[in-house]
């Protein structure tokens, strides 16, 4: 199985998303969750644009047994939609894999019983379809301007009136590539096909619709191939490494596990940026002076260029 990790600069170099304390974190962060993946799954492949391996390969010096920059193609994107990224890596993947986001560390493998399911993420998650970052108002948005959304969306959404459930992608992977990639592909689409800029344009804040569009569209691609006698990918199933996410939130539970998640903005708690500095301190002194050195002033102008 092999590791995977994106990056796509553009929303990096506006500030979207949940971010780190400072570049020099983000950069130590990088070094770290390669490190203890590789040192479990060697065949490590990192999916970016050239501003990225710049950034990552070129100026840090981290080293990948593969680099594409197929995210060159999201150059006219709208970086508010960050896990863009992370939806073309899922969607150009043809041999099972694991995909990190960048605040995971892998303390131990996956369980083998992970590894060989079609499908596996970090754990489930639900949620009120009250809030305002629901799959209803896309919904209602799509409804305002006579878009259509796509069957599984409709079937999951029937399903359930008050609570919506989504995979939480901080781990992403599987051995049943062909769905992943078409639950990726699809969901690409309902992002930049041409048909949706209207609607989308009605939206000014997009930051949390990035987990709709990722993390309940798997949700509801899971349950309805699933449950359809039908289905193009029958025994259909997805494991957790968590039964939910106020498990996996458990320090404890999570040490047990050899799993570690920095979610939100534990990246920005000075606590935790102090462990990551002395983790890598200890694990990597020539990486954490690198780190230091293009942390040390904002060069992101340099790298991007590059």
């Amino acid at each position: 199985m092999r590791a995977v990790w994106s990056f796509w600069s553009k929303p990096f170099l506006a500030a979207k998303g949940r971010t780190w304390k400072t570049q020099f974190h983000h950069l130590l962060s990088w070094g770290l969750s390669l490190r203890l993946a590789r040192k479990h799954y060697p065949e490590t492949v990192l999916v970016t644009d050239r501003a990225g391996k710049s950034l990552l390969v070129d100026h840090l010096g981290l080293s990948f047994a593969h680099v594409s920059t197929e995210l060159d193609r999201l150059r006219h994107a709208d970086p508010s939609f960050w896990a863009l990224g992370k939806l073309v890596a899922y969607s150009i993947q043809d041999q099972p894999f694991l995909h990190l986001d960048t605040d995971v560390f892998l303390w131990t493998r996956l369980p083998s019983s992970m590894e060989q399911a079609p499908v596996f993420a970090q754990c489930p998650e639900q949620h009120s379809i009250d809030q305002h970052y629901s799959p209803r108002t896309i919904e209602c948005l799509f409804d305002r301007h006579q878009l259509s959304l796509p069957a599984e969306w409709e079937w999951s959404r029937s399903r359930w009136e008050r609570h919506f459930r989504e995979e939480n992608c901080g781990i992403l992977g599987g051995v049943n590539t062909a769905f992943l990639r078409d639950y990726a592909t699809t969901a690409l689409s309902l992002i930049m096909s041409p048909n949706h800029a209207c609607a989308w344009a009605q939206i000014h804040e997009k930051d949390g619709f990035n987990q709709i569009l990722e993390q309940f569209w798997l949700s509801a691609c899971l349950d309805y191939h699933r449950f359809m006698p039908d289905s193009e990918y029958p025994g259909l199933y997805v494991r957790h490494l968590f039964p939910s996410l106020d498990v996996a939130l458990r320090p404890g539970q999570a040490e047990r596990t050899g799993f570690t998640h920095l979610l939100g903005d534990a990246k920005q708690s000075a606590f935790v940026t102090k462990r990551l500095e002395d983790r890598m301190l200890h694990e990597d002194p020539d990486l954490y002076r690198q780190c230091a050195r293009l942390g040390q002033n904002d060069h992101s102008h340099a790298w991007s260029l590059s």
